[in-house]
């Protein structure tokens, strides 16, 4: 399956997939918990594999969600 570019997210568009504040999207990037790839400056997201991370994360509350 090819992907588009809707399919690449930027900081800002995963933030709001996920529903988080865009400081906790940086923050857990940075730290490898969420999959994410830095391309120069700037973090890119796919989608799908976001959705699915999701998924597996249901079950956990971890505090990082909630910091801003």
């Amino acid at each position: 399956m090819e992907n588009t570019q809707s399919d690449i997210l930027t900081v800002d568009e995963a933030a709001e997939l996920l529903k988080i504040p865009r400081s906790s999207v940086y923050k857990l990037a940075q730290q490898g918990k969420i999959p994410g790839q830095k391309v120069g400056r700037h973090w890119r997201f796919n989608r799908t594999t976001l959705l699915k991370w999701i998924a597996g994360e249901l079950h956990r509350t971890p505090s990082d969600f909630t910091k801003g």
